[in-house]
């Protein structure tokens, strides 16, 4: 069965001609400060920079369910836009929103997205069951998996967890707030950070190696799989936890 190809452009929805190579298209302006958000369930997401409109494609494909049983969802709000793959639900049925998401059960359609993300947009991309691969964006980054690897470049902040598969992120500034966290139990842990760091940085893994870039002060502890300690002056907590993997630490 062939899929129907829906195109957002400014808001506004139209029927295009059915395409092997593209499912979904969305542009539009957002500002610095808004957040360009994409949910998927089973696929990977992909983003990059741009220096126009803030897009997201995607491609749906399937080796047994009809593609067209996935909706892809667009919500735009005041504080940005979300995009969202919304497949069945139990019953049958459509679900509602991106918040439940629907049910995999039964239904192997893959989305892959694909996002260009202007300076400033925040960005905000979460799957289930594939990676998540951000390259060299201008903007601050909340990355999300279960089944995938994260790697992540950006100028802004970046958080990232998952549970089966490596994070790999590059930060340029390192000026949040409170506690940031990096978290898998199936993979390594690799972090660069800007030589001017200061925070109180507690990391640990099970089956692995812990190595740091940075000189440590105050009351270090620091083991082959446990490392406590101060870098610069402290003040903001970084905690990173594996379980099958090593963690290590990178100035640039």
């Amino acid at each position: 069965m062939k899929s129907m190809n829906f195109v957002w452009v400014a808001g506004a929805l139209a029927l295009a001609t059915p395409s092997l190579a593209e499912d979904f298209a969305w542009r539009g302006r957002l500002t610095a400060g808004q957040t360009l958000e994409v949910r998927g369930i089973n696929g990977g997401i992909t983003a990059d920079a741009t220096g126009g409109e803030a897009e997201v494609t995607a491609i749906k494909k399937a080796r047994t369910s009809d593609p067209a049983s996935v909706e892809i969802k667009t919500i735009e709000h005041s504080g940005g836009v979300t995009i969202c793959a919304v497949y069945p639900t139990r019953g049958g049925g459509r679900a509602n929103d991106c918040e439940s998401g629907g049910n995999i059960r039964n239904n192997d359609v893959q989305v892959e997205f694909t996002v260009k993300v202007p300076a400033g947009v925040k960005l905000k991309v979460h799957t289930v069951n594939g990676g998540v691969r951000v390259g060299e964006v201008e903007s601050d980054v909340d990355a999300a998996s279960v089944n995938g690897s994260i790697n992540v470049a950006a100028t802004g902040l970046v958080k990232a967890e998952t549970v089966n598969g490596s994070i790999e992120a590059s930060m340029g500034r390192a000026d949040w707030t409170g506690q940031l966290d990096f978290e898998t139990v199936n993979g390594s842990i690799t972090l660069d950070l800007p030589a001017d760091l200061s925070a109180d940085v507690d990391a640990e893994t099970v089956n692995g190696r812990i190595d740091v870039d940075f000189p440590l002060t105050g009351n270090v502890r620091k083991t082959k799989r446990e490392l406590r300690g101060t870098i610069g002056g402290g003040g903001r907590s970084l905690d990173l936890e594996t379980v099958n993997g090593s963690i290590t630490l990178r100035k640039h």
